[in-house]
This record gives structure tokens, sequence and C-alpha cells, in this order.
């Protein structure tokens, strides 16, 4: 896992990007970047390319 140096919070296996936010957090910083995804608080269930942060802590 290395931190994020352009954009995204950090990159994981070397091409999986992720911004970690709220619930209200946007694509804007990743827009372009591929194989990006992000981390959010306060949902439930995934939506798209959004992952709950529960959810990867039960998956790791």
């Amino acid at each position: 896992m290395e931190y994020g140096k352009d954009c995204g919070d950090f990159k994981a296996d070397g091409k999986f990007t992720f911004e970690v936010g709220g619930s209200g957090k946007t694509f804007r910083q990743i827009a372009n970047v591929p194989n990006s995804y992000i981390l959010a608080d306060d949902i439930e269930m995934p939506r798209g390319n959004k992952i709950s942060i529960w959810m990867i802590g039960m998956l790791y």
C-alpha cells in the first residue's frame, strides 16, 4: 500500500486508488483515475464505485 501522490488518499496493489470521505464525497478528485473507488462513511451498502468503509474492514 502506498499513499496517493497526485490524487486519491492511497493506492493498494499498485493499481487501485482509494479516496476516503463521508457519504457526500464525490468523484471529482479521482474522476480520470482508472480503478478508483471512494471509501465512504455513513453508507450501508455500496453504490457503484462508492464502498462503505465497514465493508472493507470485513473483507480485509
